[in-house]
């Protein structure tokens, strides 16, 4: 009998790891409005009309008042969460003229020379915080 998605949801380690979001179905089904809008950056005159008014051009999509905000804050955390899939997330900060190493070093709270000088020194330490539920207590 093969599991459904509502099957691993009362898996606690499933979601147990700190900062990672695993884009499982519900998740893809929660993000496809936003990462629909994340691709519409791929034609340079969907990026012109971003930027000229990112809440109005972010109407065209049927997404969460949440998922908007995401974006509107470049909360790339929050954006990873709602729903958003790296690769297309990355065209928003493409947009902005941002590399992805600018991204990812917001993602991890270091500034962008540390977070090379990390990916540099082999990434994050596997040691320290490992769990949420470590946390509890």
């Amino acid at each position: 009998m093969s599991k459904k998605p509502e099957d691993y949801e009362d898996i606690p380690e499933y979601e147990d790891i700190p900062g990672t979001w695993v884009f499982d179905a519900q998740r893809a089904r929660k993000g496809y409005h936003l990462n629909a809008f994340f691709y519409s950056l791929m034609k340079a005159e969907n990026r012109a009309e971003f930027l000229a008014d990112e809440r109005k051009y972010l109407e065209k999509f049927p997404m969460a008042e949440a998922q908007r905000e995401a974006v509107l804050k470049r909360d790339w955390n929050a954006l990873l969460e709602l729903g958003g899939v790296s690769y297309a997330i990355v065209k928003l900060a493409f947009t902005d003229k941002k590399s992805y190493q600018h991204m990812a070093s917001k993602m991890a709270g270091v500034s962008e020379s540390d977070y090379v000088k990390m990916m540099l020194a082999g990434g994050r330490s596997p040691d320290g915080w490992r769990s949420k539920s470590e946390r509890k207590g």
